[in-house]
């Protein structure tokens, strides 16, 4: 293509998964919300929605627990706190993930070991795990990032033979597999957000599911502060929060999640087609997906090589910003170890603790141990992506990307 056809791409307005034209919201959640309000009970302990939706997501995934939570990150801290790490225990987990996924290591006296990652994929593997565990290992977090899986398999083979737990960081994954199963359901403890831009949307919002009794227990209990519903002599048996969801947001989830199948279908149609029309182009490389993994585009990902596109993927991203495609170079912009968080251990007031029973080791946070992190942040390109995007909208970025990449040429 040249400059002269590709300025011919009409402009459009892409549809948003911040506002209803990228959302799947419509009149079957406003009715289960009215519902919910007219019934006058709003907290899920006396509800029915919440519960509901909880059978159906645990039905959806084919394991014996599901349970609803206030938010993706009250997922990762319900499963931090059913694995019940000592103070000074490690959790290994990536580097490239939002704090939300840190923090609650942190609030339940942990240590983040951070891994490195596969510089294509963004994505911790077995490979760059190994080197972290210790014998203070308490956990392993996998985190599939943008819905593409990691490499389960290799990771569940390391993890077994060390008798350590994974959580599955599905966040950005729903109905994403590997070696045909779906994600969330191949560790210990599966998490996932239903935050505004994520594949099923309440706002806010999260669920956890396991197969293991002992697990789903403690779960169940930590979001309902540590109360013993049902039980015959119910009591606080341990530190614990409210990270109950409503019946409002249980109500508008029931709704959404008949819709999820056809969302990630459309998801994947679309990313098929970019991948199609960005085949060859210099420069640019479209997301790279195992043969034994089904990837459900929460975004759609490129890596620009800044050897022949001036300037990289901030380079690119300016120029698409002109034709209003808001893409986000660099992704979270640094490695979360670089946060000051914890490169000051800013945590409970002046004491740094858990950081302080720390091994030194798992604090070294030296760029050469992160190669692949470094790598790939430099590279990726995070394009925004959501199931309204039509034939239509799929062209217009192509277009737009061989446009940009036609004048950044070296």
């Amino acid at each position: 293509m040249t400059q002269t056809t590709l300025s011919k791409a009409a402009p459009l307005t892409l549809p948003s998964d911040q506002d209803a034209s990228g959302r799947t919201l419509g009149a079957e959640e406003i009715a289960l919300v009215a519902q919910a309000i007219r019934s006058g009970t709003l907290t899920s302990t006396k509800g029915t929605f919440v519960k509901t939706l909880e059978g159906r997501f645990a039905d959806l995934l084919g394991v014996r627990h599901a349970y609803a939570c206030a938010s993706g990150t009250a997922a990762v801290h319900t499963a931090i706190a059913a694995i019940d790490p000592e103070p000074g225990d490690e959790i290994v987990t990536s580097p490239i993930t939002d704090m939300g996924a840190l923090a609650p290591i942190l609030y339940q006296g942990a240590i983040p070991v951070f891994a490195d990652v596969d510089p294509d994929t963004l994505n911790v593997t077995a490979a760059t795990i190994q080197p972290r565990l210790s014998v203070r290992t308490r956990a392993i977090v996998a985190t599939h990032l943008f819905g593409n899986p990691c490499e389960m398999s290799e990771i569940m083979a390391l993890a077994r033979a060390r008798d350590i737990p994974v959580i599955e960081d599905c966040a950005q994954a729903f109905l994403a597999r590997h070696d045909g199963q779906l994600v969330g359901t191949l560790g210990s403890i599966g998490c996932f957000s239903l935050q505004q831009g994520k594949h099923v949307t309440t706002g806010e919002g999260g669920l956890v599911v396991t197969n293991d009794d002992a697990l789903a227990r403690r779960m169940y209990l930590f979001i309902n502060k540590a109360w013993g519903y049902g039980d015959a002599h119910p009591d606080h048996y341990f530190l614990a929060l409210n990270y109950r969801m409503s019946e409002v947001l249980g109500a508008v989830a029931v709704a959404q999640l008949p819709k999820l199948d056809a969302v990630a279908q459309r998801r994947i149609a679309a990313a098929a087609g970019l991948t199609a029309q960005l085949q060859g182009l210099p420069g640019i490389e479209t997301p790279r997906v195992s043969a034994r993994s089904v990837h459900t585009y929460w975004k759609y990902c490129l890596q620009v090589d800044d050897q022949v596109v001036a300037d990289g993927s901030p380079g690119l991203g300016r120029l698409l910003k002109e034709k209003g495609i808001a893409s986000s170079p660099r992704y979270i912009q640094k490695p979360a170890f670089m946060c000051e968080i914890f490169q000051k251990q800013r945590t409970f007031g002046r004491s740094r603790f858990p950081f302080t029973l720390a091994r030194p080791e798992a604090l070294d946070y030296g760029r050469a141990r992160f190669p692949g992190t470094f790598r790939g942040l430099e590279r990726v390109l995070v394009l925004p992506w959501n199931e309204l995007y039509t034939d239509d909208h799929v062209s217009y970025i192509a277009h737009s990307i061989h446009e940009a990449v036609d004048r950044l040429r070296r």
